[in-house]
């Protein structure tokens, strides 16, 4: 995939959606804007108990679900911590948690963005929403021994799905 590489997406849930790459997969992210994780390596460890982007694996590269933990239906033993870590879409659509034209949430964006999508606005509200999850590092720090890292898996699971590190 290359910068100006047209991408169509017809998936679940989505028919005939366009977008142009913008940037060089991985590159070109906004400064305020460093995730831990490419979204192969978050695949890889294991998030979103496995049920993540099974029906839309065209739309990214194919290295990106070499070896990753998919599964048709949720597993909470697929994720790094072992934990349920996953709310229904619908539980998310009722918060107000989806934004432009993603609509499994900010997975979704991150992915697209990492492949080199760029839409100004809404990647300004996905990465303050980005920004804004270290409040449970904070917590892991305040409430853990160091080196301990399965206190708290399940703020470490979350840290790990908005790409975060969890490890520390």
């Amino acid at each position: 995939m290359a910068v100006g590489d047209l991408i169509v997406v017809n998936d679940f849930y989505q028919s005939n959606y366009r977008y142009r790459l913008e940037a060089l997969v991985g590159c070109r992210f906004d400064d305020a804007f460093s995730p831990k994780f490419s979204p192969k390596e978050m695949l890889k460890l294991g998030v979103f108990e496995g049920k993540y982007l099974n029906d839309c694996v065209d739309e990214f590269p194919k290295s990106w679900f070499d070896g990753a933990k998919i599964s048709s239906t949720p597993n909470e033993l697929l994720n790094y911590f072992g934990v349920k870590s996953r709310q229904p879409l619908s539980v998310w659509r009722e918060k107000g948690w989806i934004f432009g034209p993603d609509p499994r949430g900010w997975f979704q964006w991150y992915c697209r963005y990492y492949l080199g999508r760029r839409i100004p606005d809404v990647d300004l509200i996905q990465i303050k929403r980005w920004k804004g999850f270290t409040r449970h590092a904070g917590q892991i720090r305040a409430n853990c021994e160091p080196n301990d890292i399965f206190c708290r898996p399940r703020q470490r699971q979350a840290l790990l799905q908005w790409a975060h590190d969890p490890f520390f």
